[in-house]
C-alpha cells in the first residue's frame, strides 16, 4: 500500500512538471496560437467589413471607380501612338473619353437618385427609345464600321453612337420591373416567358442583323443570367440552350467573315499576318510583359502592329506593360465587382433591385469572359469591348449608368436603406414674423 501511494504522486508531479499542471492535450501551444491569430484577426475583421450596411456599396464604388480609372490610364497609353499618327494630337482619345466618363457620371448621379417608380418609367422609355434606335441604323443614317451596320450617326462624326451598348442596360431595367411586377406568377412558364422573352428576343435579333454577333451573344447572356436569378426550371435553359448553338451555328455558316476567324482559331499557326494577326500579337505582347511588365507606356505592339489596342486588346497591352501583376489586379477587380452585383442580388428584400443588380452583374461578367477569352486565344474574336476598362464612348456611358444602377440597388438593401433612412436632414431656417414698434412687419430667419 505505502509503495503504490508512492509511486502515484510521484507521476502527478512529473506531469505537472512537464505540463505545467495542464496535459498538452487539453489547450494549445503558445506557438499555435501566434500561427492561428493573426489569419483569425483578418477574417474577423474581413467578416466585419462585410456585415456593415454600406459595405455593398462601397465594393461597387471601388471596384468599378479603381477600373475607369485604369481605363483612362491605359486609353492614353495604348492609343497615344495611334492617335498621334492619325489626329496629331497624342491625347486625342483621352479626352474624348474623359468627356463621355463625365456624361455618364452625371446620368449615373442621376440614377442613384430616382425613386423606383421613376426608374421603372425610365426603363420603358430607354427600352422603346434603344429600339427605334437600332431600327434607325439600318437607314441611312447607320455607319458601318469594321463590317457591321451598328453604329448611328447624327450629323457630325463626333455625335457617333452605338445603340446595342444603351440596349443592353434598357432591357435590363424594363425586364426586371416586368418580372417583379408578376413575381407571383412566375412559376408558370407563360408568365415567365412572356413577354419578356419575345421582346428581349426582338432586341437581340435587331442587333444580329446589324452583324454584331458579339454584342448578340452579350444579349443574350443577360437574358440567361435574369432567368437564373428569377428561378426559372432546368428545362427552359435546356431549350433556350438549344436555341442558342443553333443560332451561334448559323451566324457562323451566314458569315464567311466568321468562318475565316473561326478556322483562324482552330489553327492559330495558320495566316498569322492577316486572320491571327490580332490574335498572335496580343499573346505576344502578354507573354512578353512577364512578372512586372515593361513599364508604363512602353508597349511595343501598341506601335501599329496590334489593331485595336486601346479597345476590344486593351487588356494586352495591360499584360505586356503592367505584366502579370497587373493583369491579375485587372481580373480582382472584376471578380470584386461581380461578387457585389450577386451579393446585392441575394440581399435585396425587393424584387426589382434583385433583378437589376443581377441583370447589371451578369452584363458586365459575361462581357468580360467574352472579351478575355478573345484576347487570351481561348475564344474566336467576337468584337467586343472590356467593360469600364476600353475605349468607346457609347460603352464607357452606359457602363458607367449601369454602375450607377447597381449603386442604387446597394442603396435599397435593407439594412441600408434603414441606414440612409435615419440620416440627419437639414435643418430649413424657420421664419419668425415679429411687429416693431411702428406696427409694421418684418421676417427675420433662424
Amino acid at each position: 500500500m505505502s509503495a503504490t501511494s508512492d509511486v502515484r504522486p510521484s507521476r502527478t508531479r512529473t506531469g505537472r512538471a512537464r505540463s505545467g499542471g495542464k496535459s498538452s492535450s487539453s489547450r494549445p501551444t503558445s506557438a499555435s496560437k501566434t500561427a492561428a491569430t493573426p489569419t483569425a484577426g483578418r477574417l474577423d475583421w474581413l467578416r466585419t467589413m462585410l456585415d456593415k450596411p454600406l459595405a455593398s456599396f462601397h465594393l461597387v464604388l471601388a471596384s468599378a471607380g479603381l477600373l475607369v480609372a485604369l481605363g483612362l490610364m491605359m486609353v492614353l497609353s495604348s492609343s497615344s501612338v495611334y492617335a498621334y499618327q492619325n489626329n496629331d494630337d497624342a491625347y486625342y482619345y483621352l479626352k474624348r473619353q474623359a468627356v463621355f466618363l463625365v456624361v455618364g457620371l452625371i446620368a449615373a448621379f442621376v440614377v442613384t437618385r430616382m425613386s423606383r417608380s421613376m426608374l421603372q418609367v425610365v426603363g420603358w422609355l430607354a427600352l422603346f427609345v434603344s429600339a427605334a434606335l437600332l431600327i434607325l441604323t439600318y437607314t441611312p443614317l447607320g455607319v458601318t464600321v469594321n463590317g457591321n451596320q451598328n453604329w448611328l450617326e447624327l450629323g457630325s462624326p463626333m455625335l457617333r453612337l452605338q445603340p446595342s451598348e444603351f440596349a443592353k442596360l434598357a432591357m435590363i431595367v424594363w425586364a426586371a420591373d416586368v418580372l417583379a411586377r408578376k413575381d407571383k406568377l412566375l412559376d408558370q412558364p407563360k408568365h415567365l416567358l412572356i413577354p419578356f422573352l419575345p421582346v428581349t428576343g426582338l432586341m437581340i435579333m435587331l442587333v444580329v442583323f446589324q452583324g454584331d454577333a458579339g454584342t448578340a451573344v452579350v444579349m443574350a447572356g443577360i437574358v440567361a443570367g435574369v432567368l437564373w436569378i428569377v428561378g426559372a426550371p432546368m428545362r427552359i435553359f435546356a431549350s433556350i440552350g438549344v436555341l442558342g448553338i443553333a443560332g451561334v451555328v448559323v451566324l457562323f455558316i451566314s458569315s464567311p467573315n466568321r468562318m475565316t476567324r473561326l478556322f483562324a482559331f482552330l489553327n492559330p499557326a495558320a495566316d498569322t499576318a492577316g486572320a491571327n494577326l490580332q490574335s498572335t500579337v496580343a499573346m505576344r505582347g502578354i507573354a512578353s510583359g512577364g512578372w512586372w511588365g515593361v513599364g508604363l507606356g512602353a508597349s511595343r505592339q501598341k506601335w501599329g502592329s496590334l489593331p485595336e489596342a486601346h479597345t476590344d486588346f486593351i487588356f494586352a497591352v495591360i499584360g505586356e506593360e503592367l505584366g502579370l501583376f497587373g493583369s491579375l489586379a485587372v481580373l480582382g477587380l472584376f471578380l470584386v465587382l461581380g461578387y457585389a452585383g450577386l451579393r446585392i442580388a441575394a440581399r435585396s428584400d425587393d424584387r426589382f433591385s434583385r433583378y437589376l443588380a443581377a441583370g447589371v452583374t451578369s452584363w458586365f461578367m459575361v462581357q468580360a469572359l467574352i472579351n478575355l477569352g478573345v484576347v487570351l486565344r481561348l475564344l474566336p474574336i467576337a468584337g467586343v469591348p472590356l467593360p469600364l476598362l476600353s475605349y468607346g464612348g457609347s460603352a464607357l456611358m452606359a457602363n458607367v449608368i449601369a454602375v450607377g444602377v447597381l449603386v442604387f440597388c446597394a442603396r435599397n438593401e435593407p439594412a441600408a436603406r434603414k441606414l440612409l433612412s435615419k440620416a440627419p436632414k437639414p435643418v430649413r431656417p424657420e421664419m419668425t414674423t415679429v411687429v416693431d414698434g411702428r406696427g409694421r412687419k418684418r421676417n427675420t430667419g433662424r
